[in-house]
């Protein structure tokens, strides 16, 4: 295979930068792992191909949000808690508190919103890589913000 070291260069270069991507998306570094690695076996399955006509990169950050997807669609279940919280949740001040923040939202809802700031991503892009309408993406966005203002205030300026 007279590509393996296209591939293997591709890897170790855009590597950390795709776990970046893939945290933002789950929120936890194992699943991010596993996510990138499940994406590159596929990526890696189709080099020639993806090289020629695509940018790999892209390729293979679609292929991650699918992916990502796809697992939180199988593992959709109510999470049952043993007490309600009557009282407001605490007010995030830091980014660290946003991050808690986000990580509470929908996965489609954080995905969505990822995929938006983080990536810059359009709604049609964003439509197509998770395979719902753009109109999906601006409500799915729209809701996920809501939820985030009504818990995190704008930092205190000094």
């Amino acid at each position: 295979m007279d590509d393996a070291p296209d591939f293997a260069d591709f890897a170790a270069n855009r590597g950390h930068a795709l776990f970046r991507y893939a945290y933002m998306l789950t929120g936890n570094p194992h699943d991010a792992a596993d996510l990138v690695q499940e994406a590159m076996m596929r990526l890696r399955g189709s080099w020639s191909r993806v090289q020629r006509k695509h940018n790999p990169e892209s390729y293979v950050k679609t292929t991650i949000a699918r992916l990502h997807i796809s697992v939180w669609r199988r593992r959709r279940r109510e999470h049952l808690v043993w007490e309600v919280h009557e009282r407001p949740q605490p007010v995030a001040e830091s980014p660290l508190d946003l991050w808690d923040e986000l990580a509470k939202l929908p996965k489609r809802q954080r995905a969505v919103l990822v995929l938006r700031y983080y990536e810059d991503r359009s709604d049609a892009e964003i439509a197509e890589m998770l395979g719902i309408s753009p109109g999906t993406v601006r409500s799915q966005a729209s809701r996920a913000l809501d939820k985030l203002r009504a818990t995190v205030t704008q930092p205190r300026s000094l």
